[in-house]
C-alpha cells in the first residue's frame, strides 16, 4: 500500500494580485501556516519595498516560548560572570529567531538572510522543505505563497538543483554590464529562464548566467510542460486572476501607498547601515529606482514613472510564466478558492 502524500496548497499570481491576503484567509480558515516564496522578502530590512505583510506585535505570542527557553530561566538565577555572558548570547540568538506572525498566522522564510548575503534557489528549496515538515508535524496545512515562480516550481516539482559555487571573477566581470546587457546575454544562454526572471534584477541575472556557464542552462522546471507532478506532495495550485486594467490600477495604488509608508526612507536607511548602492540597485524594481533617485541619477518624476512601468512589465512576465502551467486553477472570487481548498483537503 502506497503512503498518502501530504497535501500542500500553493497560492500564486502576479505582483499586487492579492496573493498574501488570500493565503492568510485560507490559513485562518483551514489551519495553515504560510511559507513565503519571494526572493526579496527573505532579506531583513527590505520591508516596504518588498511588500512584506504587516508583522504582528507578537511579544505575547512567544512569551511562553521564551519562558521555556533555558537561557531565559537561567538569566534569573545567581550564576557566574562567564555563564551570564553565555546566557546573554543565547538570549540574543533567541531574539534573532523570533517567529513572524501576521494576523495571527505564522509565516516562514521571511527575514532569514542579511542584505548582501548570497541566498539562491538551492537555499530556498532546502529551508522550505524543512519548514513544510515542521508545519506538517504540527498537523497544520503548508501554504506556499509568492511571486517568484521559479522558486515555487523548484519546490513543488521536487527538482534537483545542482550546487553551483560562486565564481567571483565572473561576477565581477558581469557586474560591469548593464541589466539590459545581462538580460540579452541570458536570453541567448537560456531563453526559458529569461522568460521568468526579473529583467531588472542584476543579482538574479548574474546568478542565472553563472549557472548557465557551468551547467549550460538553468535547470528547467517541469511546470514548463506541466506534465510531471511532484513526487513528494499532493498539490493544489491556485492562481489569483486579475484583469490587466485592474491589476495596473492595483499596482499604481500600492506603489503610492508604499511611498506614503516611507519606502524612500527605508532605502536611504539601508544604505546608511552599510548596504551598498550597487547591491540595492542589483535587487531591482523599487530598490533599484529609489537608489538611483537618492543618488540624483534620475528625477523624482522619472523615478516614479519608470518604476511603475517596470512593475507592470514584471507582472506581465510573471503571468507569461504561470500560464504555461496547466495545473494552476485560476480564480477571481475568493469564495470559489475557499470551496476548491475545502474539496482538496477532504
Amino acid at each position: 500500500m502506497s503512503l498518502v502524500k501530504p497535501k500542500i496548497i500553493v497560492v500564486m499570481g502576479p505582483t499586487a494580485s492579492g496573493k498574501s491576503g488570500v493565503a492568510i484567509e485560507l490559513a485562518k480558515k483551514f489551519g495553515g501556516e504560510i511559507i513565503s516564496a519571494d526572493s526579496r522578502q527573505i532579506y531583513r530590512g527590505l520591508d516596504i519595498g518588498s511588500g512584506k505583510v504587516k508583522r504582528d506585535k507578537f511579544e505575547d505570542k512567544i512569551q511562553d516560548t521564551r519562558y521555556n527557553n533555558p537561557a531565559y530561566r537561567q538569566a534569573g538565577k545567581q550564576i557566574s560572570i562567564s555563564n551570564i555572558q553565555k546566557t546573554k548570547s543565547k538570549i540574543q540568538n533567541t531574539k534573532k529567531t523570533k517567529a513572524f506572525y501576521s494576523e495571527g498566522i505564522g509565516h516562514h522564510l521571511i527575514d532569514v538572510a542579511k542584505p548582501g548575503e548570497d541566498f539562491n534557489v538551492s537555499h530556498f528549496k532546502k529551508l522550505a522543505e524543512e519548514k513544510i515538515q515542521e508545519i506538517l508535524s504540527r498537523k497544520k496545512v503548508p501554504i506556499i505563497c509568492g511571486g517568484t515562480a521559479f522558486w515555487i516550481d523548484t519546490l513543488t516539482k521536487n527538482s534537483n538543483i545542482p550546487e553551483v559555487a560562486p565564481d567571483e571573477k565572473l561576477r565581477a566581470k558581469l557586474a560591469l554590464k548593464s541589466v539590459e546587457q545581462l538580460f540579452t546575454q541570458l536570453k541567448k544562454l537560456d531563453p526559458v529562464r529569461a522568460s521568468n526572471i526579473d529583467s531588472q534584477n542584476k543579482v538574479r541575472l548574474i546568478r542565472a548566467i553563472e549557472i548557465c556557464k557551468v551547467l549550460g542552462k538553468v535547470p528547467q522546471q517541469s511546470s514548463v510542460t506541466g506534465h510531471q507532478s511532484s513526487e513528494k506532495y499532493q498539490l493544489l495550485q491556485i492562481g489569483i486572476e486579475v484583469s490587466r486594467e485592474i491589476l495596473n490600477a492595483k499596482i499604481k495604488k500600492r506603489l503610492e501607498e508604499r511611498f506614503s509608508e516611507g519606502m524612500l526612507a527605508e532605502v536611504a536607511n539601508l544604505h546608511k547601515k552599510g548596504i551598498s548602492w550597487r547591491w540595492l540597485e542589483r535587487i531591482g524594481l523599487e530598490y533599484r529606482w529609489l537608489s538611483l533617485f537618492l543618488r540624483e541619477k534620475v528625477s523624482e518624476n522619472e523615478m516614479r514613472e519608470k518604476l511603475y512601468f517596470a512593475i507592470i512589465h514584471y507582472a506581465k512576465r510573471q503571468m507569461t510564466w504561470l500560464k504555461r502551467n496547466p495545473q494552476i486553477k485560476w480564480h477571481r472570487d475568493y469564495k470559489k478558492i475557499e470551496k476548491e481548498v475545502r474539496e482538496f483537503l477532504k
